[in-house]
């Protein structure tokens, strides 16, 4: 049920490029009014993208988009996916946290996982065809960038929106998603405390702030109970 490593774009074989899906999302506020969410999918030998739009954040439309990849590779009948995202968190939940979401019925201490049903389909699609993910590197000098790189600035073309500003919606959105990803990472580094937790997400690529998972770590109810033990 989990994803397999693909390789740079650029080491594909021609004749699979014509599998080979960049993937992103964004948000946006139209006029201070109207949300607006872009879930985008990019083919480097099509010149084309194909997007879906509705409301939720930027981060969720980064999962909604390879929900998109993974659509359009069962229309077309292709025997296998090559995803390319800069997102940490996509490509480490295909590449293992799926299973063991699975594993844990989708909950979390009782409670559903952040965007569960969305995660439970891209599950029951990974199923079937081959799918290979690479993670881009958004910020290589434009004298380093390859072609990968490349058409990871086309997908951001893609997915772009007209910006005004960031609603408070999206804020929330994004916030709940780095809560939980910062959750994940303090029980599986073992309650071990603020600076293990860190130094387990830097070793898997995930992107997590000393004050998220603060945050997370006080409203441990194993590390409260831990400490009202010690204490007794």
């Amino acid at each position: 049920m989990c994803a397999e490593e693909a390789p740079p774009y650029n080491k594909l074989p021609e004749n699979e490029k014509q599998y080979a899906l960049f993937t992103d999302g964004s948000c946006c506020i139209v006029g201070n009014i109207e949300g607006r969410w872009k879930a985008a999918v990019w083919s480097p030998t099509w010149r084309v993208a194909e997007a879906a739009e509705e409301g939720e954040s930027s981060q969720f439309l980064e999962v909604k988009a390879i929900q998109l990849a993974l659509d359009i590779a069962e229309q077309e009948k292709w025997p296998m996916l090559y995803l390319y995202t800069d997102s940490w968190m996509v490509r480490n939940a295909l590449w293992g946290w799926l299973r063991q979401w699975k594993q844990s019925n989708w909950q979390r201490r009782d409670k559903p996982i952040w965007a569960a049903p969305l995660w439970q389909d891209i599950a029951a699609q990974l199923e079937n065809p081959i799918v290979k993910v690479h993670h881009i590197d958004a910020h290589v000098p434009k004298s380093q960038a390859t072609e990968e790189h490349q058409n990871n600035q086309q997908m951001d073309q893609a997915a772009k929106i007209e910006v005004a500003q960031i609603d408070q919606l999206d804020l929330d959105w994004q916030c709940k998603g780095e809560l939980f990803i910062a959750c994940w990472a303090h029980d599986t580094s073992g309650h071990q405390g603020r600076d293990a937790t860190y130094r387990w997400a830097c070793d898997q690529g995930v992107d997590l702030t000393m004050d998220t998972i603060a945050q997370v770590i006080h409203e441990c109810e194993t590390c409260c109970n831990q400490a009202f033990t010690t204490v007794s």
